[in-house]
C-alpha cells in the first residue's frame, strides 16, 4: 500500500491500454493468499485495539497516579489498594474511571465524525505509519508518567491509534473477501482479552504497572508488520465471498498497488448519495449506539462501584478482573461470525440494557450476595456486545453495494464510539453523585 498517489495514477495510465486479463493464479497461491489475509486482519484487529484495552483495564491504576512516590517508603507498595474515600461504601477514586475512557474514546469519535468527510479517502500507509507511532507513544508516555494528567495524554494517544485505525482497516475490509470482516472482528475481540488478560497477569505477578506498560512496545511493531509485509495486494481481489476470492495479485502491500486505486472506491461519490448510503445505514448505526452506550456505562460507570468488600481481592484487582471477563466475553462473540449470525440486533440492544437498569439497580441496592454472580453478568455482556459489533458490520457488507462498501464501513464505525463517549459523559456525574451520597 506504499505509494497510494502514484498508484493511482499508474492506474488510470494503464486503462485506456488493450490488455488481456492476469490468468488466474493457482489454487495453491489463492489459498497462500486468504490465510496471509485472513491472519493478517486478525493481527491487525488484535494490534489496533490492544492499547485501547490496556488503557482501560490500567484506569483504576491511572487515576491512583500508578505508584508510591520513591521518597515515601512507608506507603504501601501497591497504591491502587489505597481507597480515596474510605468513608463511602463504593472505596471511590476521587475521579471516576470514566475520566479515562473519556480521554480514551473523544479523539476517536473526533477522527470517526471527519470520516465521511473524506478522511477515509487519504491514502492508507500514512494512516497506518501515524496509528502505530501514536500506540507506542501511548505506552512510553503512561509508563513514565508521574501526574494524572500526562498520563490522560498517553490515553488520548491510543484513542487516537485506535480511532484512525478503524476507519482505515474497516474501509480497507471493501476490497477484500467479505469473510476478512469476521477476522477482523475476532482480532479486536482478541485484544480485548489479551489485553486485559496481559496486564491482569503482569501485575498480578508483581510487575509495576510502568514495566507492564513498557513490556507491550512490541504490539505497534507487529501492527505495521502485519500491514505491510503480511497482507496481500487487494487490488484484483472480488470482495464477494470467501469461495469468490480468486486474484491475481499476491504480493506483500508494501510492493503493490494501493487500494486507493480498486474500481468501485467511494472517490467519486457526491454528497446527496452519500447521504442516502448514511440513512440506510441508521438501521444498523442506531442498536449500536445503544449497545455501547449500555456497556460501556456498565463498564467505566459501575465497575469500580460493584465493590465486594468480603472476597480475596482487593479493589483494584476486583476491577481488573471485571474488565478481563468482559474482554473475554467479546471475544468470543466476535469470533463466532461462523456459527451464529444474528441479522435482528435491535434485539442484543434490549438485552444489553436490561443487563445496565440491572447492575445499575444493583449498584443502588447492593442485592446481589457474591462477586461471582456479577463476573457471570459481566461475562454475558462481553458476549452480547461482541455479537452486536462483529454481525452489525457482516450485515452492512452483505447489505451494500461494491461502489458504497468502503464509505459504508468507514461511517457505520462510528457507532460504537458515539455509544461510548455518551457512555462517559454520563458516567462521571453518576460516580460523583453516588459516591457523595453515600
Amino acid at each position: 500500500m506504499g505509494g497510494c498517489a502514484g498508484s493511482r495514477r499508474r492506474l488510470s495510465d494503464s486503462e485506456g491500454e488493450d490488455t488481456d486479463p492476469a490468468p488466474r493464479p493457482p489454487l495453491l497461491d489463492r489459498q497462500d493468499a486468504h490465510w496471509k489475509n485472513a491472519v493478517g486482519f486478525w493481527l491487525l484487529g488484535l494490534c489496533n485495539n490492544f492499547s485501547y484495552v490496556v488503557m482501560l483495564s490500567a484506569a483504576h491504576d491511572i487515576l491512583s497516579h500508578q505508584r508510591a512516590p520513591r521518597n515515601q517508603s512507608h506507603v504501601d507498595p501497591d497504591p491502587t489498594l489505597t481507597p480515596h474515600n474510605s468513608s463511602s461504601r463504593f472505596d471511590c477514586n476521587s475521579v471516576s474511571t470514566a475520566a479515562v475512557l473519556l480521554a480514551d474514546i473523544l479523539p476517536t469519535l473526533i477522527i470517526k465524525l471527519l470520516a465521511p468527510l473524506g478522511l477515509h479517502l487519504l491514502p492508507y500507509s500514512p494512516r497506518v505509519l501515524t496509528s502505530g507511532i501514536c500506540a507506542a507513544g501511548s505506552f512510553i508516555l503512561v509508563a513514565f508518567s508521574h501526574s494524572v494528567g500526562t498520563s490522560l495524554c498517553g490515553v488520548v494517544l491510543a484513542s487516537i491509534s485506535s480511532g484512525l485505525g478503524e476507519v482505515t482497516f474497516l474501509s480497507l475490509t471493501a476490497f477484500y473477501p467479505r469473510a476478512v470482516i469476521s477476522w477482523w472482528s475476532s482480532g479486536t475481540g482478541g485484544a480485548g482479552l489479551l489485553g486485559a488478560l496481559s496486564y491482569l497477569g503482569l501485575t498480578q505477578a508483581g510487575l509495576s504497572p510502568q514495566h507492564t506498560l513498557l513490556s507491550m512496545l512490541g504490539i505497534p511493531a507487529l501492527l505495521l508488520a502485519s500491514y505491510f509485509l503480511l497482507l496481500t495486494s487487494p487490488g484484483l481481489q472480488d470482495p464477494g465471498g470467501e469461495e469468490e476470492a480468486d486474484t491475481a495479485a499476491r504480493q506483500p502491500l508494501i510492493n503493490s498497488a494501493a487500494a486507493e486505486s480498486k474500481p468501485g472506491s467511494s472517490s467519486h461519490l457526491s454528497l446527496q448519495e452519500r447521504w442516502t448510503v448514511f440513512k440506510g445505514l441508521l438501521w444498523y448505526i442506531v442498536p449500536l449506539v445503544l449497545v455501547y452506550f449500555a456497556e460501556y456505562f456498565i463498564n467505566q460507570g459501575l465497575f469500580e462501584l460493584l465493590f465486594f468488600r468480603n472476597t480475596f481481592l482487593s479493589h483494584a484487582q476486583q476491577y481488573r478482573w471485571y474488565q478481563m471477563l468482559y474482554q473475554a466475553g467479546v471475544f468470543a462473540s466476535r469470533s463466532s461470525l461462523r456459527c451464529c449470525r444474528i441479522h435482528h440486533t435491535w434485539a442484543l440492544a434490549l438485552l444489553q440494557c436490561v443487563n445496565l437498569a440491572f447492575l445499575l439497580a444493583d449498584v443502588w441496592l447492593n442485592f446481589l450476595p457474591s462477586i461471582y454472580l456479577v463476573f457471570l453478568i459481566i461475562l454475558y455482556e462481553g458476549l452480547l456486545g461482541g455479537a452486536a459489533y462483529v454481525n452489525t458490520f457482516h450485515n452492512i457488507a452483505l447489505e451494500t453495494r461494491d461502489e458504497h462498501r468502503e464509505f459504508a464501513m468507514a461511517t457505520a464505525c462510528i457507532s460504537d464510539t458515539l455509544g461510548i463517549s455518551l457512555s462517559g459523559l454520563l458516567a462521571l456525574p453518576l460516580h460523583d453523585f453516588l459516591c457523595h451520597l453515600s
